[in-house]
Formats: C-alpha cells, structure tokens, sequence
C-alpha cells in the first residue's frame, strides 16, 4: 500500500508545478476508485471532509448543498450494483442528514455498505447506521450520534437545566448563580435540544430496526450504545471495530481483504494530501470521473 509519504513523493516527483500536481493527485483518486469498483463489482461514491485539515471553516460539516453533489456522484451509475460509500465527515446537519439517507435509499434500496477509512462521527455515524453493513479497519472509529446545538450538546444542557432545578429547589441561596448561568441561553434553546434528540433518535431507530441484518436482540444495544450520552459520556468519543461488532452492528473487518484495504487506504491518502496541498475543503468523487469539490475562497463570509 502506498502510504501517504509515498504518495507525497511521488506527486512532487512528478512535477513541481501546482497545476500539474493536482492532475496527477486526481487521477490517482480516480484509479484508486476504479480499483475499488473493479474488485467488489458495485459503485463507489467518496464523501470527504477536510475538517481535520481545516477545522476552522464552516461547510466542512454535511449540510444541505450536499445533496447537490450526490445528486452529480449517482447520475449516469449503473443503479443495479449496489453502492459503497466510503465516509469521513465530523457529522452535520440532522435534516441534512435524513434528507441525503432517503435520497440514496430510493436509488439504491437497501443495498448499501458503508466503509470507514479512519472517522465518521456524529451525523456521519448516522448514515453509517443507515446502511446494510459497515466496513471498518482497525483504525477506523464511529461516533456518538447525540446531537449538539449551536456547539453545545443537547443532552448536557437538558442534564444541566435539570441541575438548576435541582439545587435551586434544595437551597434557594443557589437561586443566583444558577439565573447568570440559564441566561445565558436564548429563547426555546431546551425546547430545540430537546427536539433535536427526539429526532436523532427516532431516525436511528428507524434505520436499526429496518435493517434485516443486524439481529433483533442486539438493536436495542445498539441503540443504547449510540444514542445515550450518558454511555458515551463525550460527543467526540471514539467506537472501534470491536466496539462497534460488540454491541451488534453488522461489521465487515476491511483487512479481511488485504488488496481492498490497501486501495482503500491509499485512496484516504490521497484525500488528506488534497486538503492539505488545496483549498478544497470537501469532495464528493465516483468511479466513473464525477467529481464535486468545495472550495474555500479566503475572505468568504463562513
């Protein structure tokens, strides 16, 4: 497997302009993509964010422009073979979320296997949770599906309003420092975080429990796993493969098939020297040359 210094080496080998780079890194995306397709015989669409390069700017998370590049990725596939979506994302937008879940679902049906090279967290782990299977390495992670609202999450501050209650109801002296901390939240903040679980939930539920391959006793495991943030204690924790297979969900182990891992990898690669060398900061690639790649122009409003 090329690891990302060979593949560092060789587009600088290749040329030293940044035009000519860029070819070169896209058509070694586009092999590695053809490589993947060729040996699972179905169609394979990459959704890359470059949060970790980037973690700064405002559309590395899915929203709903996103919907538009999918739109572009599954025009012209052969809709008969299947779909595997190859994930890294920190999550998003939940509406976003369900929206580009049903979109692939009315194309692709039920046969759709996602496959995490290294993360998929919060919004991300819920289209993962949306598919057939998962394919995961040792290296990759899944995330609580929780949601935050406006960066805070919303279980936290449900726990900690309920706190307030609490304490102000045992010793009214507390009455003061609990009103500078509650007014710091604006009009319906609760009601939205308390909405905003409701619905994660209740998508997760849905795809978990349509999902003939996962076994019946192990949904609510999973659920449990995933959904409660008293279990994951943080937003930003990390699921392993085994975690993952532990609690029921249908895992395939990507270095079951070496040759697949190593075109896998070297795919991921590639899109982490994109981010690091270009101003792209999301990309959204298929098998067959369709590309859409999000720019980050300096000055723009985030």
């Amino acid at each position: 497997m090329p690891e990302w210094s060979s593949i560092l080496n060789e587009i600088t080998l290749y040329s030293s302009d940044p035009n000519q780079q860029m070819a070169f890194l896209e058509q070694k995306r586009l092999d590695y993509l053809k490589k993947i397709s060729e040996k699972t015989g179905r169609n394979v669409i990459t959704y890359y964010s470059g949060w970790l390069v980037k973690p700064e700017l405002a559309d590395i998370v899915i929203n709903d422009n996103d919907k538009n590049a999918f739109m572009q990725a599954v025009y012209k596939l052969d809709k008969n073979k299947g779909l595997d979506l190859i994930l890294h994302t920190p999550g998003g937008d939940i509406a976003a979320t369900e929206s580009i879940v049903d979109y692939l679902h009315s194309i692709f049906k039920d046969d759709i296997r996602a496959i995490i090279p290294q993360l998929a967290m919060s919004a991300g782990t819920m289209i993962a949770l949306s598919c057939s299977s998962i394919m995961m390495g040792k290296q990759s992670s899944l995330g609580p599906i929780d949601p935050q609202y406006r960066g805070i999450s919303c279980q936290e501050a449900l726990d900690e309003f309920e706190k307030a209650k609490q304490e102000v109801k045992a010793d009214l002296s507390c009455l003061g420092l609990w009103q500078q901390r509650i007014s710091s939240y604006t009009p319906t903040f609760l009601i939205s975080c308390a909405n905003a679980i409701d619905w994660s939930k209740s998508l997760a539920e849905q795809w978990i429990n349509n999902n003939p391959k996962i076994k019946d006793e192990n949904k609510s495991e999973i659920l449990k796993e995933f959904e409660e943030h008293s279990q994951s204690k943080s937003h930003s924790r990390h699921l392993s493969l085994e975690k993952c297979k532990q609690v029921g969900l249908n895992i395939e182990e990507m270095e079951k098939d070496n040759e697949l891992q190593d075109f896998i990898l070297s795919l991921h690669h590639c899109y982490m020297i994109l981010f690091g060398m270009s101003c792209i900061t999301k990309a959204v690639e298929n098998q067959i040359g369709s590309r859409y790649l999000k720019l980050f122009i300096e000055n723009q409003p985030k």
